[in-house]
């Protein structure tokens, strides 16, 4: 065998290779840009736990204890089917509500009307526990989007 068809062999071998390397790589870089598109922002913004003034259950009261949730980008985010949940298990589920961009919808615990910028859970008991609970925001896949936990057992 010649220098050059030994040559001609191994650089045949190389490109082959290069080409499988190349066939392989594509599709997974592909989907690495995919898993790195940035998902929309929605956190929790703030929490009101502890209503001021005294625990009597008055709707008042109840309303005064609040979850705020932010979006932060600069486009709509539909939070229908999303969910809002403390340790307890209380869930509250967003019907219908989308969030403009840069917009903050704060949740009340009581009884009202919602408007664009406030919801009401329409209970007649507190749901967060003033010394100490984990609010959840996850999607209407389940997914967790963002928690939230304050006081006792609070670990960051």
């Amino acid at each position: 065998m010649s220098a050059s068809s030994t040559a001609r062999r191994t650089a045949a071998t190389v490109l082959a290779a290069g080409a499988i390397v190349s066939a392989i790589a594509l599709p997974a870089s592909a989907h690495d840009s995919d898993r790195h598109r940035p998902a929309p922002r929605v956190v929790i913004s703030d929490v009101q736990a502890d209503s001021p003034g005294r625990d009597d259950r008055s709707n008042r009261s109840l309303n005064a204890e609040w979850v705020e949730i932010t979006n932060q980008t600069r486009r709509a985010v539909n939070l229908d089917g999303w969910t809002l949940r403390d340790s307890d298990g209380h869930r509250y589920r967003f019907d219908d509500v989308r969030l403009a961009g840069r917009a903050t919808v704060r949740i009340h615990t009581g009884i009202g009307r919602d408007t664009r910028t406030d919801l009401f859970q329409d209970r007649r008991a507190y749901v967060w526990d003033n010394y100490g609970d984990t609010a959840t925001l996850r999607d209407a896949r389940g997914r967790t989007i963002d928690t939230e936990s304050w006081g006792r057992n609070h670990r960051r």
